[in-house]
């Protein structure tokens, strides 16, 4: 239908239902209640293929950001020579020599946890003031 006899139609339509609804045809309702919830505007349907572009951008998109972070651990520097759990067990060590929070830290009595060591081991030992 050409959009001035919709136009014309709705127009028509919306003069009906401004007075009584018994007063009305069936056809008449059905019409009226199709253009008033029917689906169009913001109740249209989706068209086909929407969702599976909306998937597969989504999904390009994780790819994308899973090369771009291989790209730069690629090319990242290593981490520092703090990073392993012998320099961090010197380090409690360090703590409990100097009494370093006494009431709940390192040095306190009956300390269970694990104290600055969030690491894995290094390979290769002890780390030396000249490591990088």
């Amino acid at each position: 239908m050409p959009p001035q006899e919709q136009a014309n139609l709705w127009m028509a339509l919306r003069d009906r239902m401004k007075t009584d609804w018994h007063d009305m045809t069936w056809q008449e309702k059905k019409a009226s209640y199709w253009i008033a919830f029917g689906p169009h505007g913001p109740r249209a349907l989706d068209p086909p293929g929407e969702t599976k572009g909306i998937i597969l951008s989504v999904l390009g998109a994780f790819a994308l950001a899973g090369v771009i972070f291989g790209v730069l651990r690629l090319f990242a520097r290593p981490p520092p020579k703090t990073m392993n759990e012998q320099y961090q067990k010197m380090s409690n060590d360090y703590l409990k020599a100097q009494k370093t929070e006494p009431i709940t830290g390192v040095s306190s009595e009956g300390y269970v946890g694990k104290g600055m060591v969030q690491s894995k081991p290094r390979r290769g030992g002890l780390p030396k003031d000249d490591d990088e």
